[in-house]
């Protein structure tokens, strides 16, 4: 996938919901969790850190090894991982995110913490701590861990790889302007004790609105649409069938997930150009998402199910 300047892709690298399928009847959708990769502009931004972050990080230290034979002339690997937030499906790939071992990368991880302790340590105790041979504070890497908080944006300039953070206070704080690459945040509530956080990335009057695990509401998630209003591209939580979410006997409504029912709502409220499918519930086989889609297709044509190596773009 280019990083060339003025360019605008996303790959989806894992789109299995609650723990991998690494499954035969599961590949051609794929079993690895949440992660979607972003190249935008001149960045790299990484949705979520579940096993697909694995893959694109083996990726990634492959490109930047062969970029020099001097160790300390190879293209740096700058990232930004943002996290919808700390469930194990959405950060168990961190681990092996090897960039991570590499004394040159630039590595800037932000979330929502909304526990009395911050990001940093929660990763540590859930990541390492006792369940990892290395202490978070032994990767070689400069790496940033910081809460984001709604109301607050990054922006990326073209000169630097690391974004600045600000306080919204008008229109303009939201709208990037020339080469910037702005990142917004809104807070759902609608996922387990303590909610999730959406993300918008915006480039060029373009732009794509990352929403899982959040559960919508009769009539739609009105404060979501408005977030994601003529948005490029929704990624959007669609865990479960609406015969499992009201099932009689063992219904799935307030577990935090939407019904591919939900994710069209809210895409058509939003009008969102384009709907993805995503976060898939890991009972859910090849044949039966693909039977789903098909079914979905003729009631909203401009929806699609996100599979591992998908790629869409923006701009």
């Amino acid at each position: 996938m280019s990083g060339a300047s003025g360019k605008f892709f996303v790959k989806f690298r894992g789109t299995r919901g609650s723990y991998p399928t690494p499954e035969k009847s599961f590949l051609e959708i794929g079993g690895n969790t949440s992660c979607v990769e972003v190249k935008v502009g001149k960045h790299l931004i990484i949705l979520d850190a579940g096993t697909g972050i694995i893959s694109l990080g083996n990726e990634l230290v492959k490109n930047h090894i062969s970029s020099s034979n001097d160790i300390f002339k190879r293209t740096p690997i700058n990232v930004t991982v943002l996290l919808s937030h700390i469930h194990s499906d959405h950060i168990q790939g961190l681990n092996f995110f090897k960039p991570l071992g590499i004394l040159t990368s630039g590595i800037k991880i932000y979330g929502y913490s909304a526990y009395n302790e911050s990001l940093s340590q929660n990763l540590h105790t859930l990541l390492y701590g006792k369940s990892f041979p290395i202490s978070l504070n032994d990767i070689a890497a400069d790496l940033e861990i910081s809460n984001i908080a709604e109301g607050e944006v990054l922006i990326f300039n073209d000169n630097s790889p690391a974004p600045i953070r600000k306080r919204i206070v008008s229109t303009d704080d939201i709208t990037p302007q020339g080469e910037e690459v702005m990142i917004s945040c809104m807070k759902s509530f609608a996922h387990g004790r303590d909610g999730v956080m959406i993300y918008k990335i915006s480039y060029k009057n373009k732009n794509i609105v990352y929403a899982t695990d959040k559960e919508s509401y009769i009539g739609s998630d009105k404060k979501l649409a408005f977030f994601a209003r003529n948005t490029d591209l929704l990624i959007h939580d669609s865990q479960f069938t609406q015969e499992d979410y009201i099932s009689p006997t063992a219904p799935k409504q307030g577990f935090g997930h939407s019904t591919f029912e939900m994710a069209i709502e809210t895409a058509k409220t939003a009008q969102a150009k384009k709907l993805a499918f995503f976060h898939f519930d890991p009972s859910y086989d090849d044949e039966m998402l693909k039977n789903i889609e098909k079914y979905y297709k003729k009631q909203y044509e401009n929806c699609f199910l996100a599979y591992e190596g998908c790629e869409v773009e923006i701009l």
